[in-house]
Formats: structure tokens, C-alpha cells, sequence
């Protein structure tokens, strides 16, 4: 019997209905799927009274299906990670959340060195950096004279969030780097459990701050789904025009601080005030630069009108021409391409064995889109060209930028027109929302980093029960550890802006 059961993203499962398996056919699904190119989306444990249910979620791009699997364990469960290296992370973060120990998982060192529920009235760990478990030291160490180590952080320059890397150097060139992460963690996701939907969708709006309208339209498709709302077209529209102006505006940010990076300041300086012209462009929707209250469940909490249209179809023609020579002058400076190429290579092995996503994975020629293969809203309905590139180096993840740039005017130029003869009109922002009970829930985003998941357990009252944000950036950070491998120490800051991952986003 499968213990695979088909799941579409924001339609609600009983979990009556859930196929319940044994843990070694969890480990052979979730493995099997993993060899058809399955991307874990998200693993997680739930306390039952005496066991915990672990759930998975894997997706298939080329066959656009998603499966739940799910299984019962207590005080500990075979390691998924030694055949499937996507659940590394995840395995890490349950062991640190629950004390839930995978057996021969490679290393189990915190991510986020938070205290785990299971024992939250004791301090988890002792020491900064601690040992989770006997004979897993602090840090991946090599031995050899000619080696050293180089820590960069936790604190750094600037208003730059916090984060600690350890980089184990042969001279100037790197063998191995470590990330720590976790000072930005806030317990989101616990919080959700007992705040109520409004204030819900407030943590939403913050998970990630650049990222507040991927992550909140996300939650909202979960409630949606789980209480039977459905949405207008015109809604949809509104949703997808604020998602756009979103990546445009981070896309745009990282191109300028690509080329700051290596020294060539025209296009820093002219993306940097462009980006602040998109901003402008979200803040004329809602009053806000980030999006925040634009979306809430059932819509959006503004509208629009033909002269709004018109004048974001004026504006987005000045932008564009204005950020496409902009950005011309980065393709067409030989000092600014020699430094791309080459440069923090990840290649499409590495992205589909790490469960790399967004434009970091379809840089190095990965088909890894929601709006493509997973579509929801206006994406149903209208296809958005796919940008691909091949090598996967920071070249490649900057030039997937400006082609997704270009490819989402295009989207929304389009959209627009269309739009200029419909009437808009707001959802009523209501506290009060009855969610099915006793059901599971996903919702896939195509946030400007890649895909954002969450999913959601109720209990027999329809409260949440149990509740998980999964940020592209949780799949990413370890893709540029190994971006860095036999790469110069120089290189790492342009590596870094090149994947341009969230401390925050990863820590919630």
C-alpha cells in the first residue's frame, strides 16, 4: 500500500483520510521519490500524546503532483538524510524542536540553537555554540599545518543581520564553509498556535520582510482553503500585481548590489534609486513600501481604479526603460563579466540533491517554478515565461534576475491592459473565520526567492493545531556553502549577494 496520498496546494485533507505508514515505507516513498527529481517541501514532527506523526511534503515539477506522506515515531526514526540529502535541515530542525533523535543522521548540530519545546523549562544547551549530542563538535574541522580557520560575524558591519560563518581555508582558497544561523529567531511559528488569525496574519506580514507579500498570501491560501473562500478574479489580479512589484524590486536591489560588489557603481547607483521607484509603485497600492495590509484573507484590503491603472502602466514604461540600460552596462563590461563568471558554482546535481529553489536553482538550468508548475490565482490563467540558465555560477543567478525582470513587465504590462475596463473592489477584513477541523493544509508561493511553503494542521475545533513556514531561504543556505567550496575567500561576498539569502526568513 502507498503511503504517498496526492495533495493540491490550498485544498484542505481530512486527516482521517491520511494514510498512516509504517516508518521503513515513509523512508522508501520519500527515497523513491526523491530519485524521480522530487523536491522535499517540508518535514516536520507534531506531539501526539505518546508519539510524535512526522509529515512530509514532496512535489514532482515534471509531473506538476504533489504527495503528503506521513508516519508515526516516538523517541527517535531512521535518518531520511544518508538517501535523501534535502532533508538534512529539516531532520536538524526536529531534533532541536523535539529531541527527536535520526538515527545516523551525518550531523546533528542545532540550526537555530533554539530551546526545544519538549524541554522549554531548561536551558536546551550550554555555551554559544554547544554540542547537541556527544561527539558532534561545534564545528566541521579538517586537520593539516597548512590550514587555518577565518570566522566572519556573528555581528556585522552596518545594519546587516546577524549571522556566523567559519570558513576552513588552504591559504586564500576555501575547503569547507559553516554557517550558523539563529539569532533572528523569534518563534513565529509557535506563536501562531495561540494568537488569533489577525494577529496571524501580522507575523506573516514580518516573517520575512522583503518578502511580506509572498509569505502572507501564502497564509492566506491556507485559511482560504480551510474555511472555503474562494476569490474573485479580480482579487487574483490584485495578489499577482503585488507579488510581481515584489520581485521586481528585490530583483532589481540585487543587481545594483552585485555590481557594488565588484566595484562598478553605475549600475549600483542607478538600481538603487530604481528599486526605491518600485517600492513607490507597492506603496501606492496599500500606503506601504513592503505590502504590509495589503493582502488578507479573501482578497486584498484596497482596490483600484482605471486612472490607478493607467498610471502604474506609465510608470512601470519609465522604470523599465530607465533599469534596462541600467543594467545593459553590467552585460557589457568585460571587468564586470570576468568576475561573474566562473564564480560560486552550484551545479544542477548539487541544486536537485539539496533541494536548492528559485533563481538559484534555475540558474543552474532547473525547471523549479510555482507559478509554472504549481499555479495558483491569475497563474492559472495567464503563463509566465521561464527563465533557465545553465551554469550556475553568479553570472548566471544575476542574469536569471534581469530575464525574470523582464519577463514579469511583460506579465504585468499585459495584465494591466486587461485590467483597465474591469472594476476592482476590496474584501471585507474579517476577524472571525471558521477553519475546517481535524484536516492538513499546504499553499505553494512563488516568493521573489523561490518557493515559499506552509501548511497547517487544525484540531477537532478548527484551531490551528500545528503550523509550518518553510522560507526558500531554508533550502538555499547550505547551497552556498558549497558554492564556496575551492572558491577564493574573496569571492565570498559576491557569492553571498549572489544568492542573497534571509537570516530572518531562515530563523522565524
Amino acid at each position: 500500500m502507498s503511503a504517498a496520498v496526492r495533495i493540491e496546494t490550498g485544498v484542505p485533507l481530512p486527516i482521517a483520510s491520511l494514510a498512516i505508514s509504517s516508518e521503513e515505507l515513509f523512508q522508501e516513498e520519500i527515497s523513491s521519490l526523491h530519485k524521480e527529481g522530487g523536491l522535499l517541501n517540508l518535514l516536520f514532527a507534531l506531539p501526539e500524546e505518546d508519539h510524535f506523526t512526522l509529515f512530509a511534503v514532496m512535489s514532482l515539477e515534471n509531473k506538476r503532483e504533489s504527495y503528503l506522506l506521513s508516519t508515526r515515531v516516538k523517541e527517535q526514526f531512521a535518518s531520511l538524510t544518508p538517501q535523501v540529502p534535502q532533508a538534512h535541515w529539516f531532520e536538524r530542525e526536529i531534533h532541536e524542536t523535539w529531541n527527536l533523535l535520526p538515527r545516523n543522521h551525518p550531523w546533528l548540530k542545532p540550526i537555530r540553537f533554539s530551546r526545544p519545546y519538549a524541554n522549554r523549562e531548561e536551558p536546551a544547551f550550554k555555551g554559544i555554540y554547544p554540542s547537541p549530542l556527544p561527539g558532534v563538535t561545534n564545528f566541521f574541522s579538517i586537520k593539516g599545518e597548512d590550514l587555518h580557520e577565518v570566522a566572519v560575524g556573528p555581528v556585522h558591519a552596518g545594519i546587516i543581520e546577524p549571522g556566523h560563518f567559519r570558513f576552513l581555508c588552504r591559504g586564500e582558497k576555501v575547503l569547507h564553509l559553516e554557517i550558523s544561523l539563529g539569532y533572528q529567531h523569534r518563534g513565529i511559528e509557535k506563536a501562531l498556535l495561540r494568537s488569533s488569525l489577525e494577529k496571524s496574519r501580522h507575523y506573516m506580514e514580518t516573517a520575512a520582510g522583503d518578502t511580506t507579500l509572498g509569505h502572507t498570501t501564502t497564509f492566506c491560501r491556507i485559511l482560504e482553503g480551510l474555511s472555503g473562500m474562494t476569490l474573485s478574479f479580480e482579487s487574483e489580479i490584485l495578489r499577482a500585481l503585488a507579488l510581481e512589484l515584489e520581485r521586481l524590486a528585490n530583483h532589481t536591489g540585487d543587481l545594483g548590489a552585485l555590481a557594488g560588489d565588484v566595484g562598478y557603481l553605475p549600475t549600483q547607483s542607478f538600481c538603487g534609486r530604481i528599486r526605491g521607484d518600485l517600492l513607490n509603485l507597492t506603496a501606492s497600492l496599500c500606503g506601504n513600501r513592503f505590502g504590509r495590509g495589503f493582502i488578507i484573507p479573501g482578497g486584498t484590503a484596497f482596490t483600484l481604479e482605471k486612472e490607478d491603472i493607467e498610471n502604474l502602466l506609465k510608470k512601470l514604461k519609465t522604470i523599465r526603460k530607465e533599469l534596462s540600460h541600467a543594467v545593459m552596462l553590467l552585460w557589457n563590461t568585460p571587468s564586470v563579466l570576468a568576475r561573474f563568471e566562473h564564480c560560486g558554482v552550484l551545479t544542477d546535481k548539487a541544486c536537485r540533491d539539496l533541494g536548492i529553489v528559485g533563481p538559484a536553482a534555475r540558474a543552474a538550468g532547473l525547471s523549479r517554478d510555482c507559478r509554472i508548475n504549481f499555479p495558483s490565482g491569475v497563474f492559472r490563467e495567464r503563463q509566465i515565461s521561464l527563465a533557465l540558465g545553465q551554469k550556475g555560477d553568479v553570472f548566471s543567478r544575476a542574469w536569471i534576475r534581469w530575464k525574470e525582470i523582464e519577463n514579469s513587465f511583460n506579465f504585468l504590462e499585459a495584465l494591466l491592459m486587461d485590467s483597465l475596463h474591469r472594476k476592482f473592489s476590496k474584501a471585507e477584513n474579517n476577524s472571525i473565520i471558521t477553519l475546517k477541523n481535524n484536516s492538513f493544509v499546504f499553499s505553494l508561493t512563488e516568493g521573489w526567492r523561490g518557493e515559499i511553503c506552509h501548511a497547517a494542521v487544525t484540531d477537532d475545533r478548527g484551531g490551528i493545531r500545528a503550523y509550518k513556514v518553510v522560507d526558500p531561504s531554508f533550502h538555499n543556505w547550505f547551497g552556498l556553502a558549497l558554492a564556496l567550496r575551492g572558491q577564493e575567500i574573496s569571492d565570498f561576498p559576491l557569492c553571498n549577494k549572489s544568492f542573497n539569502l534571509s537570516y530572518c526568513g531562515h530563523d522565524l
